[in-house]
């Protein structure tokens, strides 16, 4: 599978193309899923900062695994523009991470003056975002949820709590009503579990043009209102791409981050007790796992407009160039200190396509008030298997578990707020 050499490329004594210093790596497999920080150290081992690799079965693209040479791809966006259109005529429209990679009139998959209105538009759509609100409105959806499971003694909390009350959450500050929020759920899952790519957009498609006919007939305080009454003036079908967008930012990475750093704080004794009995808080546990195995693992594509020399190494034109996130954040050329409050790593990504300013301190509030939340009903929850026997999701981008399985004592619904 790997190299048993270093290529010439990484020793600076050679300019390879890409394709010709080893062969690729499938990075959706299980096997990869298992264990990508182990994929990762052989990578710089074999093949130095940029890795030929697989993100889908006959599907070629590099993967960035140097923290320095990843912040100078994403600042450099005239070399490396987001926009896919070229690539994807190349490769089958059917594939099922296509919804994940393909052309859409919004702020990730634009350049450019297009690119600017649309970031834009989200930018001053998340300014008007309440974060107290948010904390509220966590704190009043977390009840119902738990009360759902809190007599059974035992829970999967990444389907049963963290996806319920997230996306719960975000609808409200969406300003989504509960039965168009069912179907972009259905949607939602079936993109990120690589359901076809036809249906997958079909499905999406009609529940975000209702929501967007909803909002233009009865405005509100929500994100969806302020998209749709922006002077951008977006139309119909742009509304629905940054809607796309917003719903595959705003649910599944965070319900990822929520449920990874529960596993590090439920496994780990900083954070379950210290010699002075205080263990870490959870923000602490946070951080770290936004650094160490961010819930976008791998992302952040561009595609470069010409052949072009990284590294010694020659990456072809129009050919995915993915940011492993993952990797870079725990590069071991870089010194970064203490996690907490890292603002220098990319699990928000970085350059003109990094995650609006105030999108962030949303995800993080959301995925810290979640994990207390659940705390403070069932302090008592533990792991429910050895964590060896967790399932990681295979698939080229995210870190994702398949489930996490707590135990706690059975214990009597709370009275709602």
């Amino acid at each position: 599978m790997y190299s048993q050499h270093t290529h010439q490329g990484a020793t600076g004594s050679s300019n390879s193309p890409i394709e010709d210093i080893g062969p690729r790596i499938p990075i959706y497999t299980p096997e990869f899923a298992a264990d990508p920080h182990g994929h990762y150290r052989r990578m710089r081992s074999d093949y130095g900062s940029l890795v030929p690799i697989e993100i889908w079965p006959g599907v070629p693209a590099t993967l960035v695994i140097k923290y320095a040479t990843a912040v100078r791809i994403l600042n450099d966006s005239s070399r490396f523009p987001a926009d896919p259109s070229t690539w994807q005529k190349t490769v089958p429209a059917g594939i099922p991470i296509m919804p994940m990679v393909e052309y859409r009139p919004n702020a990730i998959r634009t350049s450019g003056a297009e690119h600017a209105r649309y970031r834009k538009t989200l930018t001053d759509a998340f300014a008007g975002i309440n974060l107290h609100a948010v904390r509220s409105m966590v704190e009043s959806t977390a009840i119902g949820v738990v009360n759902t499971f809190c007599e059974d003694g035992h829970a999967d909390v990444l389907s049963q709590y963290a996806l319920p009350l997230v996306f719960s959450v975000f609808c409200q500050i969406l300003g989504c009503p509960p039965e168009i929020g069912e179907r972009v759920a259905a949607a939602s899952a079936a993109m990120f579990d690589g359901v076809d790519t036809a249906t997958v957009n079909a499905q999406m498609g009609e529940a975000l043009l209702d929501l967007t006919a909803l909002k233009r007939v009865q405005p509100a305080d929500d994100i969806t209102t302020r998209l749709v009454q922006h002077p951008a003036r977006l139309t119909d079908e742009e509304m629905v791409h940054q809607l796309v967008l917003l719903f595959a930012a705003g649910v599944e990475p965070p319900l990822n981050l929520i449920a990874n750093t529960l596993l590090l704080m439920m496994t780990d004794t900083r954070f379950t007790t210290t010699v002075q009995g205080i263990p870490l808080p959870t923000r602490n546990a946070i951080d770290e796992r936004l650094a160490t195995d961010p819930p976008m693992a791998n992302y952040c594509i561009t595609y470069p407009r010409q052949p072009t020399l990284i590294d010694n190494v020659w990456l072809p034109a129009h050919q995915p160039v993915v940011i492993s996130m993952a990797a870079c954040n725990t590069d071991p050329q870089l010194d970064p200190g203490s996690s907490l409050d890292n603002g220098w790593n990319l699990a928000f990504s970085s350059g003109d396509h990094a995650c609006p300013a105030h999108a962030r301190p949303y995800g993080i509030l959301l995925a810290q008030d979640v994990i207390d939340q659940l705390l403070d009903y069932l302090p008592e929850a533990k792991l429910a298997v050895a964590v060896e026997d967790l399932v990681w999701r295979p698939g080229p981008f995210h870190r994702a578990l398949t489930a996490l399985p707590v135990v706690f004592p059975p214990t009597r619904p709370f009275r709602t707020l």
